[in-house]
């Protein structure tokens, strides 16, 4: 299966924003995650081409941290590749697992954040019907 690039899209640009909060929101760059996405853990810096958009940064770390406790292979596979920049070839180390593994996961994820993105816009249009319905 392929990564879903409209996912993949979030999760970088909520991989840059964690890692600025994280940095104690000083904003200062670190490694390109494109970079590293296709080995180790090379040199670079992190840009985004599009500014960060905040309300759908939080909303990305929310479905993440909806992984931590029921799929935590997930969440820490997200965590590496997109925070700390570990690239396919670093996670799989750091995880103990084969690279195949670690892009087999990155998929399971993606369809996840999907799901959990999916799941949320539908209870808003619910709750939007519920309240214009007299």
């Amino acid at each position: 299966m392929a990564r879903l690039d409209h996912i993949h899209r979030r999760l970088v640009l909520w991989g840059a924003w964690r890692a600025r909060r994280e940095d104690a929101g000083l904003g200062f760059p670190k490694i390109n995650i494109l970079l590293s996405m296709g080995g180790g853990g090379a040199g670079g810096y992190r840009e985004t081409v599009v500014p960060l958009d905040e309300i759908e940064a939080a909303e990305t770390d929310r479905a993440v941290e909806s992984l931590r406790l029921v799929k935590s292979h997930l969440y820490l596979t997200l965590h590496y590749i997109y925070i700390r920049n570990q690239g396919v070839t670093g996670t799989a180390r750091a995880m103990g697992r084969s690279r195949a593994a670690i892009h087999a996961q990155l998929d399971q994820a993606d369809v996840e954040i999907m799901r959990w993105l999916d799941d949320r816009r539908e209870q808003r249009e619910q709750a939007t019907k519920k309240s214009f319905t007299p």
